[in-house]
């Protein structure tokens, strides 16, 4: 059943009134929590706490949207100057999920003007072919799985059917280029494959079905295949399937692994512990070091994604480590510096630090049997 019809509610009255409720509400509106499955997943993994939110994580996201907001360009795009990534499409639509965390939709909300800017450059991005992608330069596989996951979130709040049609291409293409593995890669098409890439893809694909866009069942059979591929024995991912490119575990891609595996719909089972209990190595608090291989925000967007997905003492523990490990770690101007440049950086800091307001349905999940 498609998520539209509550979701343009939400669109049309408590989404843009209110930006994140308060720790006190919250916890007022929380039901007593389910009792956890084997491996200390839990049984409803989006039941909300009521300690997540806090006066210094509001102040830094309030912080962090600002510097976001006067960073777009005259073009409305955001970029990665230095890195090859210039108006770059995948970066202006992980700041556009960034504002929409907060409660924005295209014109609407405090930062609805930056959502439909956001929403403007991508769609003019679009192809005919399908790909979105605004610079050429590096492989766009990236900033396409990003870009289809924007729109994706964007159609389901709002219905916009000229939305819709870019999004169909962009799922079409994602399909037509899997390859016999069953991943992705930089370039549109079916050759070669690692586990970075695909779960871009698998992850745009969900948010699209969940939008009510078809997707076709074999490619995500196909995908689960090959993330299990890449899943060394204790429990984190290599960068390719069966040890490829390099063979040896490591955090950003070992979070992507796991995130791959719930959005494809795998919600338990032995290599869904088993790649959570790698992550936990990597549990942000104080006295920890933050590099785990590069990647750090990249790897922060999977890995909070995945302990909130699995609930529990998962996320119990993670959110609030990397939620002050991300507030201390905030420049005095409101950004955050770090992987690509200090638009990404940001982009992807705000996501995480905004899981709990739990407004775009792809984050949310839906948990076992779904």
């Amino acid at each position: 059943m498609r998520r539209t019809t509550l979701s343009r509610h939400l669109a049309a009255g408590a989404l843009v009134a209110a930006t994140a409720l308060s720790p006190a509400a919250l916890a007022q509106n929380a039901d007593k929590a389910a009792a956890p499955r084997p491996g200390g997943i839990a049984a409803e993994p989006n039941k909300v706490r009521g300690d997540e939110l806090n006066e210094r994580q509001k102040l830094a996201v309030e912080r962090g949207l600002a510097w976001l907001a006067q960073r777009q360009a005259n073009d409305a795009s955001f970029t990665a100057a230095g890195h090859g990534y210039t108006n770059h499409s995948g970066i202006t639509a992980l700041a556009g999920i960034a504002f929409m965390q907060a409660g924005n939709l295209p014109g609407r909300g405090k930062y609805g003007k930056e959502v439909q800017a956001c929403l403007d450059f991508v769609l003019n991005s679009c192809t005919e072919s399908g790909l979105i992608a605004s610079d050429m330069a590096q492989g766009p596989m990236y900033g396409h799985g990003f870009a289809t996951l924007f729109l994706a979130e964007v159609y389901g709040m709002t219905g916009d059917e000229a939305v819709k049609e870019k999004l169909q291409k962009a799922v079409k293409l994602i399909q037509k280029t899997q390859n016999r593995e069953g991943g992705w890669r930089y370039q549109p098409v079916p050759y070669d494959a690692d586990i970075s890439v695909t779960i871009c893809q698998v992850m745009a694909l969900r948010a699209a079905r969940d939008a009510g866009i078809k997707v076709e069942k074999d490619v995500i059979d196909k995908s689960i295949q090959y993330v299990l591929a890449c899943q060394n024995g204790d429990g984190g991912f290599s960068y390719m399937a069966r040890g490829g490119g390099g063979g040896s575990s490591g955090f950003p891609r070992s979070a992507a692994g796991v995130a791959a595996l719930y959005y494809a719909g795998m919600f338990e089972g032995k290599n869904i512990e088993k790649g959570l209990n790698y992550l936990r190595q990597f549990t942000p608090g104080p006295g920890r070091g933050t590099n785990h291989d590069g990647h750090y925000f990249y790897g922060q967007y999977y890995a909070v994604q995945a302990m909130f997905l699995a609930g529990g003492d998962y996320w119990a523990k993670w959110y609030p480590g990397i939620r002050d490990e991300l507030i201390s770690n905030q420049r005095a101007t409101g950004e955050w510096d770090g992987d690509f440049s200090p638009d990404y950086a940001t982009s992807m800091a705000l996501i995480v630090l905004q899981m709990p307001n739990r407004y775009l349905p792809v984050y949310a999940g839906k948990g076992p049997g779904s």
